[in-house]
């Protein structure tokens, strides 16, 4: 009987180089001439992987996030890993716009993911263990053009390839 190959497919973010980048921004908005007076800010919440814009007026906004966005594609983190929401009015003419890191693969996604692997017909398993996938097969020229065929494929958020064995 032949070894199995195996590797996970996971979604995950670096929170140290988010915070990196967070930090970049925030410095940015105080020193840019553009952004210093108008009373736009930039928060982080470590614990809910969350950022909070507020800004006088949508235009400001936008280029906050700009500015966030630049900073994170520079760090290396994929923008699919944000989940913008809409921009919400607060006091005054003021603007707030919040968005959510995406950690792991939600079972939604994990399901499509398996079945695109089955429909690709090729001699390998895919199983769905909590917030990643296994996908197993005696051959790794199979796994690897899984993994080729998964690269093309767009599900919304960033995929990784671990545990490659």
């Amino acid at each position: 009987m032949a070894k199995e190959s195996s590797f996970d497919i996971v979604s995950t973010v670096d929170l140290q180089e988010v915070d990196n980048a967070y930090q970049q921004a925030a410095r940015e908005l105080t020193q840019r001439y553009d952004l210093k007076q108008t009373g736009a800010s930039i928060d982080f919440s470590k614990k809910d992987e969350t950022f909070l814009i507020s800004a006088p007026s949508e235009f400001v906004c936008g280029q906050v996030s700009d500015v966030l966005n630049s900073k994170l594609a520079k760090r290396g983190i994929d923008l699919k890993a944000l989940r913008w929401d809409d921009p919400q009015p607060a006091a005054g003419a003021s603007v707030r716009q919040s968005a959510r890191l995406v950690q792991g693969i939600d079972k939604d996604t994990a399901k499509k993911i398996a079945k695109d692997i089955r429909d690709l017909k090729l001699k390998c398993k895919a199983a769905v263990e909590g917030d990643k996938l296994r996908v197993s097969s005696a051959s790794r020229d199979t796994l690897q053009q899984v993994i080729a065929e998964l690269k093309e494929r767009d599900y919304g958020q960033p995929l990784q390839f671990v545990n490659y064995r």
